[in-house]
């Protein structure tokens, strides 16, 4: 049984991956990354280590897809406005 569960874990954190490299939006990837990191947390819970896997939950689903966005709203920012001194 527990092999079966590591073994789905290990699928959907291949599965969503692949859609996180495939993905060409910066905003959809930033989402994706953020899918990615909770099934990353599942999968290190299912692999008996929690203090990784809320580390996972904080970090790989949280605060990176978040600056990620900041990021590209930003950079998205600065160049509507270049583009309007032009």
């Amino acid at each position: 049984m527990d092999e079966a569960v590591i073994a789905v874990a290990l699928t959907l954190v291949a599965a969503s991956a692949t859609v996180a490299v495939a993905t060409r939006d910066p905003v959809r990837q930033a989402l994706v990354l953020a899918v990615l990191g909770v099934v990353l947390a599942v999968l290190f819970t299912v692999l008996q280590a929690p203090d990784v896997a809320l580390s996972q939950l904080a970090v790989g689903s949280a605060l990176t897809p978040l600056l990620l966005l900041l990021t590209v709203r930003k950079v998205r920012r600065r160049r509507r406005r270049g583009e309007a001194e032009r």
